[in-house]
């Protein structure tokens, strides 16, 4: 089997890592890099590859939008999500977007390796911890007493909004960004607080600043 392989993450020297990790494998040529959306979409234009690695945190770009974007143009490239992002909070959201498997960056390289076959094969790929997370809860037993786990009530979009006000922006920069308008924004920014018992716009923006530092 040739699998061609690209990697798309914001982080050359990880990327270039990365690489050479993926080419000690028979069969497996990395095609192309790119750090951005852009730089993606305009790769994609000419190449077509069997796997496309992904990771979610592209400087303000949405990683799950960019899967989605990936399988509109080639339907049939596997995605395999490789992020610094807990796992317990996006790795269903990825494969919901399309992809094939998640793995978390601080895992060890025969794990990203054993990830890579594994999406590449026809198969989803996620870590033990959570298939075990997403079989509790199914049983209904998934309270584990962390601050952030209201956050996995948040809708992909109310997320991203989430992320965008722990980057620093501000309701009219994320208006502008997303497409929509401010009063859609404020919408979702106080549908976010409901959800997260946010008692004010402050105390969202520290809980947004807190989450999007843990994975940076």
């Amino acid at each position: 089997m040739n699998c061609s392989v690209i990697i798309i993450d914001d982080h050359p020297l990880f990327s270039r890592g990365l690489a050479q990790l993926i080419e000690t494998q028979k069969d497996y040529k990395v095609i192309g890099m790119a750090k951005d959306r852009n730089e993606a979409l305009s790769l994609l234009d000419k190449e077509t590859p069997d796997l496309a690695i992904v990771d979610l945190n592209l400087g303000q770009e949405d990683g799950l939008e960019l899967i989605k974007d990936i399988l509109i143009i080639h339907p049939h490239t596997k995605i395999l999500v490789l992020s610094m992002h807990d796992e317990r909070f996006y790795a269903e959201r990825a494969l919901k977007a399309g992809a094939k498997g998640y793995i978390m960056k601080a895992e060890a390289e025969t794990q990203v390796i054993n990830a890579i076959k594994t999406v590449t094969s026809g198969e989803i790929y996620l870590s033990d911890e959570e298939k075990k997370r997403i079989k509790e809860l199914s049983r209904g037993s998934s309270e584990t007493g962390n601050k952030f786990d209201t956050i996995t009530t948040l809708s992909d979009r109310q997320l991203q909004i989430f992320t965008l006000i722990g980057k620093g922006l501000g309701t009219v920069e994320i208006a502008s960004k997303l497409n929509l308008s401010i009063k859609t924004i404020d919408t979702h920014k106080e549908n976010i607080k409901a959800k997260l018992h946010c008692a004010s716009s402050a105390e969202l923006r520290q809980m947004a600043i807190e989450w999007t530092n843990r994975a940076v």
